[in-house]
């Protein structure tokens, strides 16, 4: 466990992107997965990472095209769940 986290922090700091950025990114990647768990996760460590409720929705947006309606639609809920609980 503690190697993995380790191979965690050293793939967040190989890069030029910032925090929100990279909690983001790992959003994208969760709703392409379709891994609920992983969606709300991330959509959590996006807010705190200081991402707004309109930029986390637009990544959900931006998956339209790429993941499908219903995938997108199901992501979509997840997120809003979160987002009722998490912020104002």
């Amino acid at each position: 466990l503690e190697k993995y986290k380790q191979l965690g922090v050293a793939c967040r700091s190989a890069g030029s992107l910032d925090e929100k950025t990279q909690d983001l990114v790992k959003l994208g990647v969760a709703i392409g997965l379709g891994s609920q768990g992983a969606v709300r996760s991330h959509t959590r460590k996006a807010l705190s990472a200081g991402a707004s409720r309109e930029e986390i929705i637009h990544v959900v947006l931006l998956s339209l095209t790429t993941v499908g309606f219903p995938s997108m639609i199901a992501a979509l809920g997840w997120v809003e769940e979160v987002l009722s609980k998490e912020s104002p």
